[in-house]
């Protein structure tokens, strides 16, 4: 069985780059991980290139890895394109390491990029849009955001099954941000309080601005190698143990469905993951998402936030370099992004933000709305080098 390992991984800033195109962001991103790899351009067998928004924001289509990338030294690699919504980054991880799996590659390089800043702001709420079902008519009630509408629904009707959500809300958006104060590329790093966040702008009843996910652009790469590839320069490395691909499907959720397939792929239990990462567009989705891969029972998410368990220090860390909330949710790049921090973090090279001992870490990165759920979701399953 080939094993699959994360050699070299590097993310741009996340932030408005409005001085800056994808291919800059993307091919600064390529570039790093490559050299982080101590390899080149002409190394790498094979691109998978992950972005969401650009056709519908400024029109290119079908060959975004190609225009995005050229001039970076990787033409004449073989380059797929994928698109996911929100899960476009780690369905590019997928895939690639699917060519190791299959032979057809030794050496790949995912890379996440998105360009969401638009200087008409509600074309990139249009452009999030488009990743819903455009059959389904959404009377949201708000000009923006109709995701931000969807999961202000899900949080009331959490509220109305389990109690009160707007502590816990506030305290996750307080915990992410703490993180990305340590997190040197994170697109919001200044602290905030729970008072602060409770005075925010509300968005979407009960959902306020930081309890939401901003617009941003940014790239993010990893290059994925076949252990026998990485053996010859001797290298050790972040380990691949699984990948799992689910869409909705009616009765069960998309995220517990999924991260359950993983777990049982990899015969991990989930309590034996040390750090996650989690698609925390807002808050109440990293809330619900708590239950939905294992950390905590139906109903037991708000005490997990309310005790403080998923917060650096806690034993469950969630969203370490700010999640989606705070380091920024640049669509396409946000999959590849939660592999580079958990690379970090199981390599014991995460500095400030560092959980002590980590040796396994999941990351689920969810995309698009099907009226009651997630299209699509990812679930990655990584392990420390062996000792």
């Amino acid at each position: 069985m080939v094993r699959t390992l994360v050699t070299g991984s590097a993310t741009t800033t996340f932030a408005t780059h409005t001085d800056r195109s994808l291919g800059d962001l993307a091919g600064d991103a390529a570039a790093a991980a490559i050299a982080s790899a101590a390899l080149v351009a002409a190394d790498v067998d094979a691109v998978v290139f992950g972005n969401a928004a650009e056709g519908v924001l400024r029109g290119q289509e079908m060959i975004r890895a190609q225009v995005a990338l050229k001039g970076s030294g990787l033409e004449g690699a073989a380059m797929i394109n994928t698109e996911n919504a929100c899960a476009s980054g780690s369905a590019a991880l997928h895939l690639g390491r699917a060519l190791l799996l299959a032979g057809q590659a030794d050496t790949v390089l995912v890379v996440g990029a998105e360009k969401l800043v638009h200087p008409d702001k509600q074309r990139s709420f249009d452009a999030i849009e488009s990743g819903a079902d455009r059959s389904l008519t959404l009377d949201t009630g708000v000009r923006g955001s109709v995701m931000m509408a969807a999961y202000a629904a899900e949080a009331r009707a959490y509220a109305a099954e389990h109690g009160p959500v707007d502590e816990a809300l506030a305290r996750i958006a307080v915990k992410n941000r703490e993180f990305a104060a340590r997190t040197d590329f994170a697109q919001f790093r200044s602290p905030i309080d729970t008072a602060t966040v409770r005075a925010s702008r509300m968005v979407a009843d009960p959902l306020r601005l930081l309890m939401c996910s901003p617009l941003t652009d940014g790239a993010a790469a990893v290059v994925l190698q076949s252990d026998s590839t990485a053996g010859e320069r001797g290298r050790t490395a972040v380990e691949v143990l699984g990948t799992r691909v689910g869409s909705v499907r009616r009765g069960d959720s998309v995220v517990r469905a999924t991260t359950r397939a993983l777990y049982r792929d990899t015969q991990v239990d989930p309590a034996d993951v040390d750090v996650l990462q989690l698609h925390d567009a807002s808050a109440i989705a990293e809330l619900v998402q708590y239950e939905h891969v294992g950390l905590a029972p139906a109903g037991g998410g708000r005490a997990l936030a309310l005790d403080g368990r998923t917060a650096l220090g806690g034993d469950r860390p969630v969203n370490t370099d700010g999640g989606l909330m705070s380091r920024g949710h640049a669509l396409g790049a946000t999959g590849v992004a939660q592999v580079v921090e958990l690379v970090r973090q199981l390599s014991g090279t995460a500095g400030p933000r560092q959980v002590p001992g980590a040796r396994l870490g999941l990351a689920s990165n969810s995309g698009g709305w099907m009226g009651e759920d997630y299209a699509a979701c990812v679930a990655t399953l990584l392990a420390a080098p062996a000792a």
